[in-house]
C-alpha cells in the first residue's frame, strides 16, 4: 500500500480546522440576531459560551472514540455534528426559537467543534515526529484563522440573503470542506518515522528525541504533569478569551479608539491568534515546550502589569497582540507537549481531557471581566486579577520544567541499572 503524503494529511487537517474555526466569527451574527429577533445580547452571546463549553466536554468525553475509531471516522462525525448545528441554527432563526438556536448552534455545533478539534491533531503528531510543533501549529492555525475568512463572508451573506439562509449556506459549505479533509486523513503505520529522521538516528545510534513516557489517558491523569499542564492551559485560555470577549469596548474606553479603529484591531487580533499558533509552536521544536510556556507567562505577566496604566494607542495594541499570539501559541504547542510528556499511545484522549480547561476558561474569563467592569466601571482591576493568576501559571511552568528533569534523571538511572544487571 502506497504511503500517503504527510503534507497533504496536514492540508486535510487545516481544511477541518478552518471550517470549525469559523465559530470565532460568531460576533458577526450577534447584532443582526438581536436586532431582527429581539433577543437580548446576553441570550445571543450564551450560544457561543455553550458551544465552547460543549467543545471541551465533548473533546474529553469522546477522546477515546477518536483513538479507537481513527481520525477519518471521527472527522466525519465532526462534519455531521458541526454542519447539523449550523443548518439547525438557520432553521431556529426562521422559527424565531431561541431554545432551538441554543440547542443547535450551542450544544450540537459545539460537539462538532470538540470532535473536529481533536480528530486530526493526534494524527499529525504521529506523521511529524520530527516537527511536532510545526505540524500541530499548522492545523491549529486553521482554527485561529477560520474567523478571518468566515467574518467577511458571513457579514456579506447576512446582508444579501438574511441570517437564516447564511447559516444554511455555511452549514452546507463546511460539510463539503470537512468531508473532503476527512476522506484523505489517516494514521501512519505504527512507529513510522520519516527517512531523514531514521538516517539521523542511525548516525547517532539512538532516538533523535525520546518521549518522557508512553501512557494511557487513565495513567496520564494520575501524574502531576497532567494537572500542571491543565492549570497552565486554563490560565492561558482565560487570559486570551477575556481579552477577545471585550477587545473592542476595552480599546474604545481605555485608549479612546473609535469603533471602526477598534473593529480593525479585532481583525488584526485574528491574524496574531493564527500566526502565533505557527510561530510559537515551531519555536517550541527548537527551545523546548516547557521553556516556551514559561516565556508565555513571563511576557503576559509583564503586559498585564503595564496595561492598566497605558494610554498610548499603539503600545496598547502591541501588548494586546502579543498576548493574543500567546493565546494561540498555547493551543498549538499543547498537542506536541502532550506527545513529549505522555507519548502518542492515547494522545487524542489525553488532549481531549486537557481541553476541559477550555470549557472552564470560556466561562470564567468573560464572566470575570464582565463582573469587574460592571462593578468598578473600569477594566483595570481585571488586569491585576489575571496578573495574580499569571504568577501562578509562571510558577507552575517552572515546577513543570523541574518535574520533567527529575523524571528524565530517574529514567536514565533505571536504564543504567538495567544495563548493569544485563
Amino acid at each position: 500500500m502506497k504511503l500517503k503524503n504527510r503534507w497533504l494529511i496536514a492540508l486535510s487537517a487545516v481544511a477541518i480546522h478552518l471550517s470549525i474555526g469559523s465559530a470565532y466569527a460568531y460576533s458577526v451574527f450577534q447584532n443582526p440576531l438581536a436586532t431582527q429577533l429581539g433577543w437580548e445580547k446576553t441570550q445571543v452571546a450564551l450560544a457561543f459560551t455553550i458551544a465552547i463549553f460543549f467543545l471541551g466536554m465533548s473533546a474529553a468525553f469522546f477522546g477515546p472514540f477518536v483513538e479507537k475509531k481513527g481520525p477519518r471516522k471521527s472527522a466525519l462525525v465532526a462534519a455531521a455534528f458541526f454542519s447539523t448545528g449550523l443548518i439547525g441554527a438557520g432553521a431556529a432563526v426562521a422559527m424565531e426559537s431561541l431554545i432551538l438556536f441554543l440547542l443547535f448552534y450551542g450544544a450540537i455545533g459545539g460537539m462538532g467543534l470538540g470532535f473536529g478539534y481533536i480528530s486530526p491533531v493526534s494524527t499529525l503528531v504521529k506523521w511529524f515526529p520530527d516537527r511536532r510543533g510545526l505540524a500541530t501549529g499548522m492545523a491549529v492555525f486553521g482554527f485561529g484563522a477560520g474567523a478571518l475568512i468566515a467574518s467577511p463572508v458571513a457579514a456579506k451573506l447576512i446582508e444579501l440573503v438574511g441570517i437564516s439562509s447564511t447559516f444554511f449556506i455555511l452549514g452546507a459549505t463546511y460539510l463539503i470542506l470537512m468531508v473532503s479533509g476527512a476522506l484523505y486523513i489517516e494514521r501512519p503505520p505504527k512507529d513510522w518515522k520519516p527517512q531523514a529522521m531514521l538516517e539521523k538516528e542511525q548516525k547517532q545510534k539512538q532516538p533523535v528525541k525520546e518521549d518522557l513516557a508512553q501512557l494511557t489517558a487513565k495513567e496520564a491523569i494520575k501524574t502531576k504533569r497532567f494537572w500542571m499542564l491543565w492549570v497552565m492551559m486554563f490560565i492561558n485560555i482565560s487570559v486570551g478569551i477575556m481579552l477577545i470577549s471585550v477587545a473592542s469596548p476595552m480599546a474604545q474606553e481605555k485608549v479612546g479608539m473609535t469603533a471602526i479603529a477598534a473593529a480593525s484591531m479585532v481583525g488584526i487580533m485574528g491574524l496574531f491568534n493564527g500566526g502565533g499558533r505557527i510561530i510559537w509552536a515551531s519555536a517550541s521544536d527548537y527551545i523546548g515546550r516547557a521553556k516556551v510556556y514559561t516565556i508565555f507567562f513571563g511576557i503576559q505577566l509583564i503586559a498585564f502589569l503595564i496595561l492598566p496604566n497605558i494610554t498610548n494607542v499603539i503600545i496598547f495594541q502591541l501588548l494586546i497582540f502579543a498576548v493574543i499570539s500567546i493565546y494561540g501559541g498555547g493551543f498549538a504547542a499543547l498537542p506536541a507537549f502532550i506527545g513529549d510528556l505522555f507519548g502518542t499511545k492515547e494522545l487524542g484522549a489525553i488532549h481531549g481531557l486537557l481541553l476541559t480547561s477550555w470549557s472552564m476558561a470560556g466561562v470564567v474569563g468573560p464572566m470575570v471581566v464582565s463582573y469587574v467592569r460592571t462593578t468598578t466601571e473600569s477594566y483595570n482591576l481585571t488586569f491585576y486579577i489575571f496578573a495574580v493568576l499569571l504568577v501562578v501559571a509562571f510558577a507552575t511552568s517552572i515546577y513543570m520544567t523541574k518535574n520533567i528533569k527529575q523524571v528524565k534523571e530517574e529514567k536514565q538511572l533505571n536504564h543504567v541499572k538495567k544495563t548493569q544487571l544485563a
